[in-house]
């Protein structure tokens, strides 16, 4: 395909999105996770996973696919979506038709692997092209052809099998973009025509354009007066703003993402008003926690696995917060209590602690010097150090680590580790930690401590409205001291209430007492409750979701313990890992003998 063509009249419109995406790294790994996304329940037509097909069959191998780009140092990702989507017969012979002419524009054979998904109201196909042309070289796209030559294919595609686009339809089309807030194909014709920074509609007789044209585009001239994105300096002469394209770029987003409150409101049965909806802004919000419970999880882009995620706060509004790249959803159910706080941009307490130990020890850290100066720090907290040094070290060089495991701290330290910071929270602007994985209506009358409990006798106690899903907490706290004080661990007098002392502590060990009964029936072994500062050895199974927290299951030889679980457990599934018991949290470490902490 020589050079990028003008748009031929009559073309039915495609959107193309395209990445090139490099898999150094962790690059394998998130390529496998990105297939597994594009794959996820609801995006088929029925509401079913999504389906992974190829150039030959309909039920392709993610598996095999991922095995075929272990090594490979890039990948391409599309997204195909035709206006007239609805329309085609078959969206995956589509997708097979277009990815069959592009092999013929590149000249070569493509390994790659796509999913239709139905979940919105435009179908579109995901495109995963491996970065290795058929003779085992590294697949060269050139850009052009990525940014304009595949929409071109699949626009001549789309019209060969629809027909052209009528002149009823391409009227319709305009006439409805005349009036959105967004950036339209109106808006691209106005600013190629800006001569001098003005857009001249004054009538030309060798002007072919027809009159109807003429009149979309200035009725579109003065939506866009309106909206005080252009200005008449004169008759039939406009001039544009010059942020024009980027404001209404944004307006459209913002259009998207209020769609998408509303629809995850109404999936849930809620009806608010439009002051009750929030788009989360992490510098206003810097400092200031947001706690509410779950409505949806989605994605804000597809292509590059940046996801949304819709929260009913407990202040009463409901808000649309962009999480950035989060490789672990799984926690995120519908219903369940989270808070969000904004990701500082600025170097972490743990970064001026070593800075003040590598400052006093040579310019060196190391736990034993951190140990020796703070006579508070306990082992596990250096260890924290050392576990935020090796993802400096890994993430951005900004230290070196010895082979006596000591660690040199550069006189820029701090300086680097709030650059380091920021360029994380633009990929991760937000924080979510998951406070209950139960639901409001669920944590009344459960067993062990709930969020409700630490909003009843607990420090970090948060404001909440009588709006909304506030007015639901309220309620709900009202219910679960009811519940206290049936079960006497709470006492009421008249509008005040009593509760037990040390009431979050005896609800978790209440809790624990009863699933360990249960586990024991299963397994045959006996239940070992540890306390403080004991040591647990043993096969770690499984996680354990409680109302008190999520735990895990370590499984000794004649005994098993329940203790509070950590993701970086998951790696080391059915295997021995050892473990020291700090108060209500636990260290942990792969085995005694080899004592490194995990």
């Amino acid at each position: 395909m020589a050079g990028r063509r003008s748009r031929q009249s009559g073309l039915r419109r495609v959107l193309i999105k395209a990445r090139f995406i490099k898999l150094s790294g962790k690059g394998n790994v998130q390529a496998a996770k990105h297939l597994k996304y594009i794959q996820r329940d609801g995006a088929g037509r029925g509401g079913e996973p999504g389906k992974l097909y190829d150039a030959l069959t309909d039920e392709a191998d993610g598996a095999a696919f991922n095995d075929r780009c272990e090594g490979d140092r890039h990948q391409f990702r599309f997204i195909v979506s035709p206006e007239d989507a609805a329309r085609l017969d078959d969206l995956k012979s589509f997708t097979r038709n277009l990815m069959t002419q592009v092999e013929k524009d590149l000249g070569t054979k493509l390994d790659w692997v796509g999913v239709d998904h139905h979940n919105t109201g435009h179908p579109h196909s995901h495109i995963v092209i491996r970065g290795k042309d058929d003779q085992g070289n590294d697949l060269v796209i050139a850009r052009d052809y990525i940014s304009h030559g595949v929409r071109e294919r699949a626009e001549e595609l789309v019209t060969l099998e629809l027909g052209p686009e009528t002149e009823r339809e391409r009227r319709e089309r305009l006439k409805r973009e005349v009036t959105q807030e967004r950036f339209t194909s109106i808006d691209r014709r106005l600013l190629q025509e800006v001569t001098f920074g003005v857009i001249d509609m004054r009538t030309d007789e060798q002007d072919k354009e027809s009159r109807l044209d003429k009149a979309f585009k200035i009725g579109r001239l003065q939506k866009l007066e309106r909206m005080g994105l252009a200005q008449q300096i004169s008759p039939a002469l406009w001039q544009p703003s010059g942020s024009m394209e980027e404001t209404l770029r944004r307006m459209g987003e913002r259009g998207d993402i209020i769609k998408t409150l509303h629809r995850a409101m109404r999936g849930e049965g809620i009806e608010r008003g439009a002051r009750d909806h929030s788009i989360y802004d992490p510098v206003v919000m810097a400092g200031r926690p947001l706690v509410g419970r779950v409505l949806d999880v989605g994605f804000s882009d597809e292509i590059t696995d940046r996801h949304y995620l819709i929260v009913d706060g407990v202040d009463g509004r409901s808000h649309y917060i962009d999480m950035g790249h989060h490789d672990d959803l799984s926690e995120l159910r519908r219903g369940s209590i989270v808070q969000i706080t904004a990701r500082s941009a600025e170097p972490r307490a743990t970064d001026r602690t070593v800075a003040e130990i590598a400052a006093g020890n040579g310019g060196i850290y190391s736990p034993d010097a951190h140990l020796a100066q703070d006579d508070k720090a306990s082992p596990a907290f250096s260890q924290a150090h050392v576990r935020r040094l090796e993802a400096l070290r890994r993430g951005a060089n900004i230290v070196a680590r010895r082979a006596d495991g000591t660690w040199e701290i550069p006189d820029d330290f701090l300086e680097k580790a709030g650059a380091f910071e920021q360029s994380q929270s633009k990929r991760w602007p937000v924080d979510v930690r998951v406070e209950s994985s139960l639901a409001i209506e669920k944590q009344v009358g459960a067993t062990g401590s709930t969020w409700l409990d630490t909003q009843l006798v607990g420090r970090d106690k948060v404001p909440i409205r009588d709006l909304g899903f506030g007015r639901n907490v309220r309620q709900a706290l009202d219910a679960r001291r009811t519940y206290l004080v049936a079960e006497g661990l709470a006492e009421q007098r008249g509008t005040w209430f009593r509760f037990e002392r040390n009431l979050l502590l005896t609800l978790r060990r209440r809790e624990l007492q009863e699933t360990s009964a249960r586990i024991a029936g299963e397994t045959g072994l006996n239940y070992r409750e540890l306390g403080d500062r004991d040591h647990v050895e043993g096969i770690y199974r499984r996680p354990v979701q409680l109302a008190s927290g999520k735990f895990a299951l370590i499984e000794g030889s004649r005994e098993f313990s329940l203790v509070p679980w950590r993701p970086v457990l998951e790696r080391n599934r059915d295997k021995q890992v050892y473990g020291l018991v700090r108060g209500q949290s636990i260290s942990w470490g792969l085995t005694r003998a080899r004592g490194r902490n995990i």
